[in-house]
């Protein structure tokens, strides 16, 4: 009997190596592999995945059933159970607009009109009225002669880098360029440089010696550690090399500058950026992105973007959403005032306690952890406390670079926010993170 349960014991013990092993390996162990067979690494994928799902991978792509709002109601799809009234720290969603009444019946009086999709790409049947004045309000909002709509902020990075460079020219990126821009560098087949993080200087040194047509890349807001470009010292250094500055404002626009334009507009520097790119999906709550400029640029860009080309419009239901919201985003300066508050708060509470943030200076909170082996613990701690907030591990971010990425909203109140610190400062101390 005692026997028995000594290989029971072992067996369990072997169980629980072979997980820790298991959770050693990550999604860039099966990027490459040998053979005839596209299909080959399907099956050591599939084991190894049918291992590292309960342990935590299935905190990812947990199905919510309720808007976005600041407390939600999330499926829990290892215990099969509804976990209700989540604190929501996920979603972007940053002006609390995609919710909002004001929205919701203007989609509603949308689909009465214009049914359920666009059924066409944009040169073709796609266009509809509704998207030709969110371009022009859009336009008119960020202060250039012309903006176009893509069905996505990844398409937009995408089709305007790949539709403007070509081989044999240069395009210099900062290190933490989102994917979508890493994606438009290789699709344009220009020669593709990163120069490190915020650093001037290093990209002084990618772009010198250099002759040919050039553009730099950066963000507005870097979309995993929350702090923001240093652009000034970008601009100078590319006007030294006479490049052209694209900025990625996803994070950023509605939210930074006197008018919610951006970060080029927080420093003054509208002007002085050639291409501006951003999303609906993130402060406004809706979906797809956009970019902003010249009308030369805009007109030449309809005829180059495969992203946009190719694709189906956005639904005209979304688009008049969004238009809504743009609306509302643009009336309601307080708005951005009230998640600026928030932003302070949530920053200072954790600060307080010993949480290691980062350099955020922005609603994108970093809650950083540090310890990959813990991370999916400390997740399924925190979702089973009450608060609804995304693990984010190599290869989004560095080895023993893990973190949580806390999104802040202007429509948490105060309490929600304390709540919400208050369980994730009990976790990590009891993780003895902090």
């Amino acid at each position: 009997m005692s026997t028995g349960a000594n290989r029971i014991r072992e067996s369990d013990d072997e169980r629980v190596s072979r997980n820790v092993d298991a959770l050693d390996y990550d999604y860039t162990n099966f990027y490459f592999g040998s053979g005839e067979d596209p299909f080959a690494l399907l099956e050591p994928f599939a084991s190894w995945w049918e291992e590292v799902h309960p342990l935590g991978y299935y905190q990812y792509e947990l199905p919510m059933h309720s808007a976005p709002a600041t407390r939600v109601d999330v499926h829990d799809t290892k215990t099969h159970e509804l976990r209700e009234g989540l604190i929501n720290f996920a979603s972007y969603n940053y002006l609390g607009l995609s919710y909002r009444p004001e929205v919701k019946q203007a989609i509603k009086d949308a689909v009465d009109i214009y049914g359920g999709g666009s059924s066409g790409s944009p040169i073709l049947s796609g266009t509809t009225d509704l998207h030709r004045q969110l371009a022009t309000e859009l336009a008119t909002f960020k202060g250039k002669e012309a903006a176009m709509i893509f069905p996505t902020g990844y398409s937009a990075n995408v089709g305007v880098i790949a539709g403007l460079m070509r081989s044999g020219d240069l395009i210099v990126a900062d290190q933490f360029a989102h994917a979508s821009i890493v994606d438009g560098m290789i699709l344009s087949k220009a020669k593709s440089r990163f120069f490190r993080h915020n650093r001037p200087d290093d990209l002084d040194r990618k772009l010198k010696g250099f002759e040919g047509k050039k553009l730099v890349i950066v963000e507005g807001v870097y979309s995993m550690d929350g702090d923001i470009s240093v652009l000034p010292d970008i601009i100078e250094v590319a006007r030294k090399h006479n490049a052209r500055v694209l900025i990625d404002e996803a994070h950023s626009t509605f939210v930074f500058g006197e008018n919610g334009r951006g970060v080029a507009e927080h420093f003054g520097l509208d002007d002085e950026v050639d291409i501006h790119i951003g999303t609906f999906s993130k402060s406004l709550g809706g979906q797809g992105g956009f970019v902003a400029g010249s009308q030369k640029l805009i007109d030449y860009l309809r005829g180059f973007s495969r992203s946009r080309f190719f694709s189906c419009a956005l639904a005209p239901t979304v688009v008049a959403g969004i238009l809504r919201a743009l609306q509302l985003a643009s009336d309601e300066p307080e708005l951005r005032q009230q998640l600026w508050q928030n932003v302070d708060f949530m920053q200072n509470r954790l600060r307080s306690a010993g949480v290691d943030v980062g350099d955020s200076e922005s609603q994108v909170i970093p809650i950083m952890v540090r310890n990959d082996a813990k991370m999916f613990g400390i997740g399924e701690e925190l979702f089973r406390g009450g608060v609804f907030i995304n693990p984010v591990t190599y290869p989004a971010v560095g080895k023993h670079k893990s973190r949580f990425r806390m999104s802040i909203s202007a429509a948490h109140t105060r309490e929600q926010l304390d709540e919400g610190a208050q369980i994730i400062i009990d976790v990590l101390k009891r993780n003895g993170i902090i």
